[in-house]
């Protein structure tokens, strides 16, 4: 099974800030879909609170430390090991990671690929990505897009692979 990151972030790693995303951006919530869509997402708990509910048409696994945390609609986790054991039994083709920034951290030496949408911009965050060890990771796709009308900044989708 393939484990990947998805992830949007500024060049300075931004990615969240008082547990909201730091833009909007459509075409980035489009590839988001697109990509993790029918397979098997993980998140902190956080990050699923900051959501409100489930991703529709993805299996949610929720990773948190309080033991009796409950939702609707996921599947609830205690640790990362756990979170690959469910992901296991859908027997899917990958695994996604989908924040946030602790859950990125502890997942990140078992990850394969990073889908990431760079922003080409320096917020101001409380949440950071980790920084990509160019001797461990390849970047082996990027496409750049412009700022525009639904766009507040420019971005790249970028695909590293673990070499």
């Amino acid at each position: 099974m393939i484990i990947s990151h998805v992830v949007a972030a500024a060049e300075n790693h931004a990615i969240g800030k008082d547990n909201k995303l730091l833009w909007h951006l459509p075409n980035d919530l489009k590839f988001f879909k697109n990509t993790t869509w029918a397979m098997p997402v993980v998140m902190g708990r956080k990050t699923f609170e900051s959501m409100g509910k489930p991703l529709p048409g993805r299996i949610n696994i929720v990773i948190t430390r309080q033991k009796n945390w409950k939702a609707d609609g996921v599947v609830v986790v205690n640790n990362w090991s756990d979170a690959l054991l469910v992901a296991k039994e859908t027997d899917c083709n990958e695994l996604f990671v989908v924040g946030g920034g602790e859950i990125y951290r502890q997942t990140l030496p078992d990850t394969n690929r990073i889908y990431m949408t760079r922003v080409h911009a320096n917020p101001e965050a409380d949440i950071y990505y980790p920084e990509i060890d160019p001797a461990k990771w390849k970047l082996e796709k990027e496409q750049h897009f412009p700022a525009d009308e639904k766009h507040a900044y420019a971005y790249s989708f970028q695909l590293w692979v673990k070499s």
